[in-house]
């Protein structure tokens, strides 16, 4: 199993310095620095420690994965935030659950004894309402289906078809933002009865930089995506 780190940036160097460190090399065969255009030296950064960077041309999380497609070698993606909130050594037991079978392992930060240290009450409710839903519509039995730091199988992106706009055109026109596409992955796996696993994850805070939550229009995107998949998309 090949195993691809995609490690998403957007003016993150304080994250970078203090996370990037932790990540052994020889845990993946190959590590993507996904960046949204950083002006805070996070480019920099990364390119004179080595690492491959790709800036993406168009905003938005899914527009960089898109974007990041062909240069993907691993037929595993593990996808990483650097900001603090995501914790580099869970990486190798990822990886270990995936080479158990999995379709997908997400690193929950509400499973088990894992728990999210970046949270406040509006997000913790969100998180947990959104997770409610999609169990309750889609018969799944997740405890975290929004998080960014899970690893699945490349192929899943075309399977679920995740790189196309259709997924998403209608929620990001309604509310005016652009989103992600770890939730419908996580939505459209448990349409297909994916054979999905959960390991413990927890979100320590931010390492400097800016919280990056649209929590209004994101969280009415999300929500409306979640209802339209009971139709749209078989």
């Amino acid at each position: 199993m090949k195993v691809t780190l995609i490690v998403c940036t957007l003016n993150e160097i304080d994250g970078m310095k203090a996370i990037m460190p932790r990540i052994r090399r020889e845990w993946c065969d190959q590590i993507i620095i996904l960046d949204g255009g950083s002006t805070d030296g996070t480019i920099e950064y990364a390119r004179e420690h080595g690492y491959f960077v790709y800036i993406q041309k168009k905003r938005g999380f899914r527009n960089g994965y898109r974007e990041v497609l062909p240069y993907i070698k691993g037929d595993t993606v593990i996808t990483f935030s650097p900001d603090g909130n995501s914790i580099p050594e869970l990486i190798p037991e990822l990886i270990a659950k995936m080479k158990e079978g999995y379709d997908m392992v997400i690193a929950s930060r509400y499973y088990g004894n894992a728990r999210s240290e970046d949270d406040d009450f509006v997000t913790k409710f969100g998180n947990w309402l959104f997770t409610k839903t999609v169990n309750f519509l889609y018969g799944s039995r997740y405890t975290d289906v929004m998080v960014i730091f899970r690893a699945y199988k490349t192929r899943l992106i075309y399977d679920l078809e995740l790189e196309k706009d259709d997924g998403y055109r209608m929620a990001e026109r309604l509310f005016q933002t652009k989103i992600s596409w770890e939730p419908l992955l996580s939505v459209r796996a448990a349409k297909k009865k994916l054979n999905v696993a959960e390991i413990p994850g927890d979100e320590p805070p931010r390492i400097g930089g800016k919280r990056k939550l649209k929590i209004i229009k994101w969280g009415a995107a999300y929500f409306f995506q979640f209802l339209r998949e009971l139709f749209a998309w078989r």
